[in-house]
């Protein structure tokens, strides 16, 4: 049996941690001449080092378990602020990749096996040990391989909060303070977007893809209210419309709304990524000539790939003349996108754990507004008589769970109420700012280097840069067929082997009539120039034989 016992950087007996002295680091001892703790943590008992003899029964709500409770939880927060710590340091690896079968098999006694009889709490920690140990560490600042990367630790802390309180987000009886923190931060998103207190409604949703469900959803039922009960055989053909570059949850909610992918009309863009107006408004025509009834535009504001922001304005004149519901895609800048239209733009999703603003927050945390109020409690309400009674001893419009299509809703909203007092908005600005700057000095790297191309010239819009690298068997190559057949095949090869090392972690893709290419996104603050530096480098050593 391995040990539970966690050494390394930052590690502590948290009994050691005096109260009243706060600005002692992680790992340093406690004098005597420090003042005494509170009789709080004075009186407690510490808890034995060694669990290999006790279970998982033998902590709360057994009784006596407290002490035992205590010292559970005090090696679990250890083993969480080493992986912490090392997810900090760049001397350590991004991930130690191993194949899907090696780690069925078992690794170093690690067993994805579930028994019969219980394990003890010293193998639930080495499995909790072994879990961090085998996964990726996305909080490095060399993680540039998914949007959500980054680890903030207010983020971590109102995670750790959440799970603990275990309630849910659909009665005020159950989750009061949560309700009301969401009441918070939807009206202070309105303001961003420009909306008044009282114009609008929103609720927060597991990921941007359910959010932007929720969007088609709400102008279905907009336009034809009937489609709640009769279900789509008593509506027309209808037709929806999105860009070729925006995100496949488009597509998937259609299918799963019962609209259909082939009636989502994938609109032409120009070649920095976004929308051209005349090409929707060629395929809106086309599509009512075709007999379908046009409804829905999405439009975006950074796309997944490229980070381009359509043009909202026109976009909006087009859905006013058609009488077409509007909606916004934002997975970008903190600050809102242009909306200046008179009611044009009906709902915007925020997926903010893919959105610099807070892409360090931890998945998930997403959120729809909306500009019709009551229409979202109107398209879901069933009324279920044991949650939802309208008559108890309090303001029952706070019951919200009606609203959603959920019944369980998770508590996403705390993490970032608490982000937000610790940081401000000026705060979330700067990090914004911080990943822009990384942006353009990748934008700038990459022009300076001959091993380099970029996939498009313009100056990156957000925080996405998008290149190709160019190895020595390649450069002398003209551009054609064969090149492109070779070139597609580089970044997958240096993606594997960039995996079996772990030095840094970076996606790739194809797109189009483009070969696949290094797609990076900065959205940790932790990131400096050094690892971006580091990241071209190790590129070039990984390829230069391809």
């Amino acid at each position: 049996m391995v040990s539970a016992s966690i050494t390394g950087p930052c590690m502590v007996k948290l009994d050691s941690v005096s109260s009243s002295a706060p600005d002692r680091d992680f790992g340093e001892t406690a004098s005597t001449d420090k003042p005494k703790r509170s009789s709080e943590f004075s009186e407690r008992k510490l808890a034995p080092a060694d669990f290999s003899g006790i279970y998982s029964n033998d902590l709360l709500p057994a009784s006596g378990g407290e002490e035992m409770t205590r010292g559970f939880l005090q090696e679990l927060v250890s083993i969480l602020l080493g992986f912490i710590c090392k997810s900090n340091q760049r001397s350590s690896k991004v991930l130690d990749f191993h194949h899907p079968h090696q780690l069925k098999e078992g690794l170093e006694g690690f067993s994805l096996d579930l028994p019969v009889q219980p394990e003890t709490l010293e193998q639930l920690l080495v499995d909790c040990r072994d879990t961090l140990k085998y996964g990726v560490s996305t909080g490095h600042p060399r993680f540039f391989n998914q949007l959500s990367s980054g680890l903030d630790v207010i983020g971590v802390a109102g995670e750790w909060l959440t799970s603990t309180a275990n309630t849910n987000m659909f009665t005020y009886e159950v989750s009061p303070v949560f309700l009301l923190i969401e009441e918070a931060l939807l009206k202070k998103m309105q303001s961003i977007v420009g909306w008044a207190d009282d114009e609008g409604d929103g609720l927060f949703c597991p990921g941007g893809t359910i959010s932007n469900l929720y969007s088609i959803l709400l102008a279905r039922y907009h336009f034809y209210p009937e489609v709640k009960t009769r279900g789509m055989g008593a509506l027309p053909r209808l037709a929806m419309f999105t860009s070729e570059h925006s995100h496949y949850s488009i597509k998937k909610s259609a299918a799963v709304l019962g609209i259909g992918t082939e009636n989502v009309v994938v609109v032409k863009c120009d070649e920095r990524g976004k929308i051209i107006p005349a090409a929707l408004e060629t395929s809106i025509a086309t599509a009512k000539e075709k007999g379908l009834v046009p409804f829905y535009v999405n439009a975006t504001a950074g796309t997944t790939v490229y980070g381009a922001f359509d043009p909202l304005n026109a976009i909006a004149d087009i859905c006013h003349t058609h009488t077409l519901w509007m909606h916004v895609d934002v997975s970008a800048r903190y600050t809102s996108p242009c909306f200046h239209t008179d009611d044009i733009i009906y709902s915007v999703t925020f997926d903010l754990h893919q959105n610099v603003f807070l892409k360090s927050n931890g998945l998930q945390c997403a959120y729809l507004l909306f500009q019709s109020k009551g229409l979202l409690q109107e398209c879901n309400k069933l009324g279920a008589q044991y949650l939802f009674q309208t008559d108890k001893p309090y303001d029952v419009s706070y019951d919200t769970g009606d609203k959603s299509i959920q019944c369980g809703r998770h508590v996403d909203v705390f993490k970032l109420w608490l982000m937000w007092k610790a940081k401000g908005s000026d705060g979330f600005g700067s990090q914004v700012n911080k990943c822009l700057e990384n942006a353009e000095y990748l934008y700038d790297q990459l022009q300076k280097r001959t091993e380099f191309e970029l996939v498009f010239k313009n100056k990156p819009e957000h925080s996405n840069v998008c290149f190709w690298y160019i190895p020595p068997s390649l450069r002398s190559l003209p551009p054609g067929p064969d090149r492109d057949r070779r070139l597609h095949q580089v970044a997958p090869r240096i993606k594997g082997r960039m995996m079996e090392k772990g030095s840094v972690l970076i996606g790739y893709q194809p797109l189009g009539t483009k070969v696949n290419f290094f797609r990076c996104v900065f959205s940790n603050p932790a990131t400096q120039q050094e690892d971006i530096d580091f990241l071209l480098d190790e590129i070039c050593q990984l390829g230069a034989d391809l």
